[in-house]
C-alpha cells in the first residue's frame, strides 16, 4: 500500500495559505487572521480532489532576509516540507504584485527540483489575467489564478495538483511481503529493536531522543518469511517538539503506518502507558492496521511471579479499544524475547489478510443472533438477513439488515466479538459495515 502524496502549501507570510489549506480541508483547521506570521507551526489533513487522496500541509511563512525567531523557525519549516513534498504549492499574492521575497522563495523552489503549482491569490477578475502576467517572471511555468477567499480558481489549480503526482510504483506487488511500521514516542527503542530482530547494527542507535529522522526501510528474511522493516522517527506531544525538523518527523511517522501491514507499537516499560501512546495507537487502529503491542525495557523493571499480568491488565485498560492486539514484554538490548516479536508480526500479518468463507460467516451470525436476539426500538426488531466479507486488511464485513437505523452500538460489538471467538482475528480490527434495505434503494 503506498502513502499519500504530499502537498505543502508555501510563500511569504499573508498572502493566503491558511484560508486556501481550509477551503481545500473544507473546514477551519487554521487560524486565520490578517497578520503576518499568525500560522507559526506546520498542520497537516488529508484531502481529496477527483478520487485521488493526499495529505496537505500549511506552512508558516517563508522570509529569508528577517532574524525575526519566528520567521526563521517558519522558513525552516517550510523547507523541510520543501524537501519531503511530493508537489509544492507556491502562493503569491496578486494584490501586492511581485516582491524581491516572492523572487527568493522561487529560487528555494527550483533548486528544490519537486513539481511546483504557481497560484497566485487575491485576484479580482477571472475575464483578464493582467494580475498574474508579471509573476511569469518567475519561472515556475503558467500562474494560476485563484482567490482562496471566495473558492474561486480552486478546481484548475487542484487540477494542476493531481496531474504532478507521482506514479504509483511497483511496490504493491509483492504479495508475500510484510511490511512492518516501528512507532512510539522518541527513546523507546525502536531502532534498537530493529538492531536486534536483524542481529546487526543496521541502524544507528543513540540515547538521544528523535535520533531517527527518517523513516528507514530495511528488507529482512527469515524462515522463508520476507519483511520489509519501517524504522520511524519517534512523535511526541507538541508542547515537547522544539525543532522543526522533529516536528515534520510526524508526517513520516504517518506514512510508515499508512504503508504497514502490521505496525509494532513500543511502550516504554519504564514511563507505562502515555496520552501521546494512545494517541498513536489509536491513529495505526484507526487506519486498519495489525498491531502487537510491544512493551520494551522490560529487563529495568522489578518483578514478581504477577508483574507481567499486572501490567497486562493495565495496558488493556488504558488501551481499550485495542484488546484484539497481543501484548509481548521484551529488552531490545538484552535481546529478551525480541524472537518472539517476528513471530508475532507473521501471526497478525496471517490474521490480518484472513478469509471466511460465507457459509461458515453466515453461520456463526445466526448463531450469535439466537443466543442474543436484536434488541428493539419503539416496537421494530432489528432483523440480520445476511453477512458478506468483500476484503481483507482488515478483515471488512458487511451485515444486510432490515434498517440500519436499529443496529446499536452495543449489539456491533457483541458480533464482532463472536466473530473474534469463532475465528480469532487476533491484532487486527475489524471493520463491521451495516447496509439496510433504503441503502440499497
Amino acid at each position: 500500500m503506498m502513502s499519500k502524496p504530499i502537498v505543502a502549501i508555501v510563500g511569504r507570510p499573508n498572502v493566503g495559505k491558511s484560508t486556501l489549506f481550509n477551503r481545500v480541508a473544507k473546514k477551519r483547521v487554521s487560524i486565520v487572521e490578517d497578520i503576518a506570521g499568525v500560522t507559526r507551526d506546520r498542520i497537516y489533513i488529508d484531502a481529496e480532489w477527483l478520487n485521488h487522496e493526499f495529505t496537505m500541509i500549511d506552512t508558516g511563512g517563508i522570509e529569508l532576509e528577517s532574524t525575526d525567531k519566528i520567521l526563521v523557525a517558519m522558513r525552516h519549516q517550510a523547507q523541510i516540507a520543501i524537501d519531503e513534498a511530493d508537489v509544492i504549492i507556491f502562493i503569491v499574492d496578486a494584490k501586492t504584485g511581485l516582491t524581491s521575497a516572492d523572487e527568493e522563495v522561487a529560487n528555494i523552489l527550483r533548486n528544490a527540483r519537486k513539481p511546483v503549482v504557481l497560484a497566485v491569490n487575491k485576484v479580482d477578475s477571472f475575464k483578464d489575467n493582467n494580475e498574474i502576467y508579471e509573476f511569469y517572471n518567475l519561472g515556475l511555468g503558467e500562474p494560476v489564478g485563484i482567490s482562496a477567499a471566495n473558492a474561486l480558481g480552486l478546481g484548475d489549480m487542484l487540477d494542476e495538483v493531481i496531474a504532478a503526482f507521482p506514479e504509483d510504483t511497483a511496490e504493491e506487488a509483492e504479495e508475500d511481503l510484510i511490511k512492518v511500521a516501528f512507532i512510539g514516542r522518541p527513546n523507546v527503542g525502536k531502532s534498537s529493536l530493529v538492531n536486534a530482530m536483524l542481529g546487526e547494527e543496521r541502524v544507528i542507535v543513540s540515547d538521544v531522543p528523535g535520533t531517527t529522522r527518517d523513516a528507514i526501510d530495511t528488507f529482512f528474511t527469515k524462515d522463508d518469511n520476507r519483511f520489509i522493516l519501517i524504522d520511524t522517527a519517534g512523535m511526541r506531544r507538541k508542547a515537547k517538539i522544539d525543532q522543526p525538523v522533529e516536528r515534520y518527523s510526524v508526517i513520516r511517522s504517518l506514512r510508515a503506518v499508512d504503508r504497514a501491514d502490521v505496525v509494532l507499537m513500543l511502550i516504554d516499560a519504564v514511563d507505562g502507558v502515555t496520552e501521546q501512546d494512545k494517541k498513536i495507537a489509536g491513529y495505526a487502529h484507526e487506519a486498519g492496521r495489525a498491531i502487537v503491542i510491544v512493551i520494551n525495557k522490560w529487563d529495568l523493571v522489578e518483578k514478581d511471579s504477577k508483574t507481567t499480568l499486572r501490567y497486562t491488565e493495565i495496558i488493556r485498560s488504558e488501551l481499550g479499544f485495542m484488546q484484539y492486539a497481543p501484548v509481548v514484554f521484551i529488552s531490545a538490548l538484552t535481546k529478551q524475547r525480541v524472537p518472539r516479536v517476528t513471530e508475532l508480526v507473521k501471526y497478525v500479518a496471517e490474521q490480518h489478510s484472513m478469509r471466511v468463507s460465507t457459509s461458515v460467516l453466515n453461520q456463526v451470525i445466526e448463531d450469535a443472533t439466537a443466543i442474543n436476539p436484536p434488541p428493539s426500538d419503539r416496537g421494530r426488531k432489528l432483523k440480520v438477513y445476511y453477512a458478506t466479507q468483500p476484503s481483507v486488511k482488515p478483515p471488512t464485513f458487511v451485515l444486510f439488515v432490515n434498517d440500519a437505523e436499529l443496529m446499536h452500538f452495543s449489539y456491533l460489538r457483541y458480533l464482532e466479538n463472536k466473530l473474534r471467538e469463532a475465528f480469532g482475528f487476533e491484532g487486527t480490527p475489524l471493520k463491521l459495515v451495516v447496509r439496510g434495505r433504503k441503502d440499497e434503494e
